[in-house]
């Protein structure tokens, strides 16, 4: 379908959905308000009760005993604006040709594909993003064109600036900006401007929250910590005892402290979904200023130490408080589950996500919706997953593997190595160590068949527009 059909055909339900908000809302008077706190590179270990590190996270903490702690959340690319974008549209990279990580200017996620702010607004919600966009740097592909009310932040990594330590010259042409509601408001940020960062997002989080608790809200909090390079704000430095990493990620916690304090002043916290998580796993290249995670490998691969991250869900009388899930769901499916929730009405473009609201709210007997979950990297299709998360199948494929790990805002060394042909048991070898395939053929044979199906519809032939590497 041409992309213009698309853009009139989403326009068209976005304005009955705007005229329809009145009937939703004398129907459902508290529909929920959505808060999506999304960090950047955190690995699956960084917080307690997820892991063990060295310093605290009291805030996290609370937000897990009040909520789900869900162990086996994916994302469908653990790349930047491939992950954010998949969040954003409820579509896989293969649909949407939006792979890696994207530079300034770049064109991101095309409007065609309609945004959660897209669907949340049409249905009379309050929107706004403070943090990290990444899923396009122009006029029509910025938050303010893409169903966002409110905004500020960064259009790109926080790293792609003038003061990159490898290659500056890639980015001198366009330095890093500062942007608040459609305007550049810090032409050229600073290290100084970095360090304020984190506390700028949850400012600007918490007045939304206090300004709009008569309404229903989408608040997307996209942080674009821990990414490098570091920074925290004066409070928060040294006070970790574990490094500048630490550091950071106190600030975090304290920041989604203050988002949940704001929740419960303003009198909403009990109506109010809350999902925390990160876009990807560690860019453990980074060494001491990169997060830990358990599984193989990290960030820029599809093993899950790149693909699987922490997510805790939030929703008092809806979610079942303080325990545990390894159902597994991926961030696709959170628009249209949210979208469920909200009585709002889906896209017309397609989507791939699916409302996963019984397995996420522990409906006895719930099963995945799905047939099986993809996994890319870049544009190169890598294999699928059984949507019960059992059985992953790896298409032979190269992937890099940390040979030295770098050091106070150095990176590493990588090296490349090929996978061949091969099935992991991960209920049984979730670290993905032993290839099974001789003793379940079957098994793999299916997820074969499925897997060049998905090859044949998303990636043959391939369109190569957006492409981006990390």
């Amino acid at each position: 379908m041409p992309k213009q059909i698309h853009r009139r055909h989403f326009l068209q339900s976005a304005a009955l959905g705007a005229a329809a908000a009145p009937s939703w809302a004398a129907a459902t008077p508290k529909r929920p308000n959505f808060v999506v706190i999304f960090l950047d590179d955190s690995g699956f270990a960084d917080f307690h009760p997820f892991g063990n590190p060295s310093y605290p996270t009291p805030n996290a903490v609370k937000l897990a005993g009040e909520g789900c702690r869900f162990t086996n959340f994916h994302v469908p690319q653990a790349i930047c604006s491939a992950s954010r974008s998949a969040l954003m549209s409820g579509c896989y990279p293969g649909r949407t040709k939006v792979f890696g990580a994207h530079g300034p200017r770049a064109r991101g996620l095309d409007p065609s594909f309609a945004t959660l702010g897209n669907v949340m607004q049409s249905a009379g919600y309050k929107t706004a993003v403070f943090g990290k966009w990444h899923v396009g740097d122009q006029p029509d592909t910025r938050p303010p064109a893409r169903g966002f009310d409110e905004s500020c932040g960064l259009m790109y990594s926080n790293d792609m600036w003038e003061y990159h330590p490898q290659h500056p010259e890639n980015y001198a042409k366009y330095p890093l900006q500062f942007w608040e509601n459609g305007k550049v408001i810090i032409e050229r940020v600073t290290p100084a401007d970095q360090t304020t960062l984190t506390t700028r997002y949850t400012e600007h989080a918490v007045d939304f929250i206090r300004r709009h608790k008569e309404s229903p809200f989408f608040l997307y909090v996209p942080h674009s910590m821990p990414h490098v390079p570091l920074f925290c704000s004066d409070r928060f430095k040294g006070k970790s005892g574990a490094g500048l990493y630490g550091d950071v990620m106190m600030e975090i916690d304290w920041s989604v402290g203050e988002i949940m304090k704001a929740l419960k002043e303003a009198g909403v916290e009990e109506n109010t979904l809350v999902l925390f998580t990160s876009d990807n796993g560690p860019w453990t290249s980074y060494g001491n200023h990169a997060g830990k995670t358990p599984y193989r490998e990290a960030k820029g691969t599809s093993f899950d130490g790149g693909t699987r991250s922490a997510c805790t869900v939030r929703y008092p009388g809806k979610v079942k408080a303080g325990i545990s899930s390894t159902r597994y769901w991926s961030s696709v499916d959170v628009l249209p589950t949210f979208a469920k929730l909200a009585g709002a009405s889906l896209p017309a473009n397609p989507i791939d996500g699916r409302d996963v609201w019984p397995l996420i709210s522990g409906k006895p007997g719930a099963r995945n919706p799905h047939e099986y979950y993809p996994f890319s990297n870049g544009p190169n299709f890598e294999g699928v997953v059984s949507a019960d998360g059992r059985w992953k199948l790896h298409l032979p494929h190269n992937y890099r593997v940390l040979v030295k790990a770098g050091n106070d805002g150095a990176a590493g060394e990588y090296r490349q190595e090929k996978i061949g042909l091969s099935l992991f048991d991960m209920e049984k070898d979730p670290f993905e160590t032993t290839n099974v395939l001789d003793q379940y053929p079957k098994v793999a044979a299916r997820l074969q068949k499925i897997a060049e199906r998905h090859k044949q519809q998303f990636f043959a032939p391939i369109a190569l527009g957006n492409r981006g590497f990390r």
